[in-house]
């Protein structure tokens, strides 16, 4: 998606249940197991980042949590000062919603993301429930797993350099990230040639 289709989208979501988890995956491109296997733990509001530690994926014998395929996959990124809001907000409505329930106060190691009892949610159905709103909304028809290549493109379009973009997604080697957005790659490369031109003309004019 372009950056206003980003903005519209989380516009168009605003007060609905999927706006944190959207929300959280464009902000940070993490994979759709990984923001359901978050734990309140692994989040420091305060100090804006997300620590990543495991995954959440489904089985034929049901959900379960897996460690990262490698270790670049265990990572801890910044949060944009917006994605703190929105899970902040989420937060409090999860505590008002437990409270309400008599669950009390959650632990550190609650899910972020959850049914209401407090259980994992299924990968697949947050698919579904993405695909049901993207219809009934009206917003560009893009699967989740979507939103993390936006959030990719986003980074290489702002000119931020394949080292980076690819730890933050947690990619095993900056080739992945290469092999992946190579085309986003050779938009930023046309930059970097009017760039050098810019420098090259005015050392000729000293």
């Amino acid at each position: 998606m372009s950056a206003d289709e980003i903005r519209s989208v989380l516009a168009k979501l605003e007060g609905h249940a999927l706006h944190p988890i959207v929300a959280l995956a464009l902000a940070t491109g993490m994979r759709r197991g990984e923001l359901l296997a978050l734990r309140w733990e692994d989040l420091d509001l305060d100090g804006a980042k997300v620590r990543i530690e495991r995954s959440l994926e489904e089985t034929a014998a049901g959900l379960r949590f897996k460690a990262p395929k490698t270790k670049h996959g265990r990572r801890m990124i910044s949060l944009p000062t917006s994605a703190v809001e929105a899970l902040r907000i989420h937060r409090l409505k999860q505590l008002e919603l437990r409270i309400a329930l008599g669950q009390g106060k959650p632990e550190a190691d609650v899910l972020v993301f959850s049914t209401i009892e407090g259980a994992p949610l299924s990968p697949d159905n947050l698919s579904r429930d993405w695909r049901r709103v993207v219809a009934a909304m009206h917003m560009p028809c893009v699967k989740f797993h979507s939103l993390r290549h936006s959030h990719a493109s986003a980074l290489i379009a702002s000119g931020l350099d394949v080292l980076t973009v690819s730890r933050r997604l947690g990619h095993g080697s900056p080739v992945v990230t290469l092999n992946t957005y190579a085309h986003r790659f050779a938009k930023t490369d046309e930059k970097a040639a009017d760039a050098i031109e810019a420098a090259l003309r005015t050392t000729g004019e000293r």
